[in-house]
């Protein structure tokens, strides 16, 4: 049955305050009756003790045993005035003094000495002490009765002392009225307390009711696993609150372990690197470009109430892909008008020459051109039997000769048709020789120079240029994700090429490492063991 058609708010903060307040006063309630229960026998034994005490400091009075047994029962006898100076001294009902026959010695009604008491006292005229609650002629009351010795310790009679129960209900009955002050007292600070709560509540759920609660989490579960894109949910301490199942992927994590990410550091999860350091907010900024794995990924980092964050993550990768063949393919059409101009001023010159009749100038030129291109194609095919790296250098020479850049081949170049991944050698070796390019373009003696080398099955991948070169603090800093001294392409950011080359040389148990060329420029060394078979 729902709350609404009990007649309940339907306000969780509503709810939570009368369910704190109903708990409050329950709990008020209960801890008064645990508080009169044992007050009202602890003020019974109270009573019952002070008659006993009482009959006992009478019967330790020499003087009344000894009237017991040298005078009679009447109102004027000694035994009767030292009864009631000590019932009149101690505040008590009534004190009874009894010989062996159970005959009242004493009474506060003095009509009544001389009779027989109206409870048993054997127990006290054999030796023993009592305490009681009992009824009598006057009514209840609490009871001592001790036996009454003589000097030579024979028991004479005994002493009886009773405290009116009134008194000890009327004790009672006073302490209620601060017992419920106390209890109304804590109950108020109890609904403050509850109030204050709820107020703090009303305020961390939005005023929603539980009904919504329960639906939003619903929704936010159903989204956080269907959407095509990475979240993750990090606390001020930078503990993993939450990873979708995408951002698993993303991330390499296994399909079962995003559950397990959960309350671990964020370096637990990812290790140390940039990834981690985008997600945790030491890098800031909008569309950060980060490598995981062989993944390129868009992370953008968004802060939350309570000091955390949550981070998104797209995947980029085949979008970078398409850019690199783009610029590939752009490279290529360049070198393609650049041949396609160069071809058509040879064929003008060779058209003059034939129109002079310049025959064997023009069988000179014409074997000339034809040679300078099959010597390039033969020298690289030569050294590199790999047809994809062949083809690779062949069009990096035409792009680097329409740039005014000679690339060659160094004279220890010559790498075998045995290699394992020739794609990935490929994307490193066509990012280090279009950066090569883009540095040695503007120096004055510009020169691109690659060497591939075998040594055993490890593949050494090196290129050196004619430019600035990298200074030494920052060789390091170069490989990172994101840095680039270049400006941005429209379709794609910089800074990636570089990671993607150390990235893949680390895939493959390798390494990637920037120096200094022995002209001053840069070199760029790749170490890829186990790359030929």
């Amino acid at each position: 049955m729902s709350a609404r058609r009990l007649g309940l708010p339907r306000r969780a903060v509503s709810q939570i305050l009368l369910t704190q307040l109903a708990i409050a006063a329950g709990v008020a309630v209960l801890a008064t009756g645990l508080f009169l229960a044992p007050l009202s026998a602890q003020l019974d034994d109270q009573a019952m003790r002070r008659a006993l005490a009482i009959a006992q400091s009478a019967a330790a009075d020499p003087a009344l045993a000894a009237g017991v047994l040298d005078s009679g029962a009447s109102a004027d006898s000694p035994v009767q005035s030292s009864a009631e100076r000590i019932r009149r001294a101690t505040g008590a009902e009534y004190v009874v003094v009894l010989d062996l026959d159970g005959i009242r010695r004493s009474h506060p009604s003095a009509d009544r000495i001389g009779l027989p008491v109206s409870t048993d006292p054997s127990d006290a005229l054999a030796g023993r002490e009592v305490m009681e609650i009992d009824e009598g002629t006057l009514g209840r009351s609490a009871r001592g009765k001790v036996p009454l010795l003589a000097a030579d310790g024979e028991i004479v009679g005994a002493v009886s002392v009773g405290i009116a129960y009134d008194s000890v209900r009327d004790r009672l009955l006073g302490a209620i009225p601060g017992l419920l002050a106390y209890a109304g007292g804590a109950l108020a600070a109890g609904a403050l307390a509850a109030y204050l709560l709820s107020r703090r509540i009303q305020r961390q759920t939005r005023d929603l009711a539980f009904s919504d609660i329960a639906g939003l989490l619903a929704e936010r579960e159903a989204m956080l696993h269907s959407i095509r894109e990475g979240v993750i949910a990090l606390a001020p301490d930078g503990r993993v609150r939450l990873v979708n199942d995408e951002a698993a992927r993303l991330l390499g994590l296994a399909p079962d372990a995003a559950d397990g990410c959960a309350g671990r550091p964020l370096e637990d999860v990812l290790g140390a690197g940039r990834t981690a350091d985008v997600l945790s907010g030491r890098v800031t900024g909008r569309d950060l470009l980060t490598v995981q794995g062989p993944r390129v990924l868009v992370a953008n980092r968004m802060p939350t109430e309570d000091g955390g964050a949550v981070a998104t993550l797209r995947d980029r990768t085949e979008l970078e892909h398409l850019g690199r063949e783009l610029d590939s393919t752009r490279g290529l059409i360049d070198a393609l008008r650049a041949q396609d101009h160069e071809h058509a001023n040879r064929l003008h010159t060779l058209l003059g020459l034939l129109e002079l009749g310049l025959h064997e100038e023009a069988v000179e030129f014409v074997t000339e051109v034809a040679g300078v291109h099959r010597t390039t194609a033969e020298q690289v095919t030569e050294k590199v039997h790999d047809p994809l790296l062949a083809a690779l250098l062949v069009g990096k020479a035409t792009v680097a000769a329409e740039r005014g850049v000679p690339l060659r081949l160094a004279g220890s170049t010559l790498l075998p048709d045995r290699l394992v991944d020739p794609g990935g050698l490929v994307t490193i070796l066509g990012n280090l020789v279009d950066n090569a390019l883009d540095a040695a373009a503007g120096s004055a003696a510009p020169l691109v120079e690659v060497e591939l080398r075998a040594e055993g099955r490890t593949a050494v991948l090196r290129v050196r240029d004619s430019g600035p070169g990298v200074p030494a603090a920052r060789r390091e800093e170069i490989f990172t994700e994101g840095w680039s001294t270049k400006q941005p392409k429209a379709h794609r950011e910089r800074g990636l090429g570089l990671a993607l080359v150390r990235r893949l040389a680390e895939r493959q148990g390798g390494s990637a490492r920037a120096g200094e060329a022995a002209d001053g420029g840069a070199e760029f060394s790749v170490v890829l063991p186990e790359a030929l078979r």
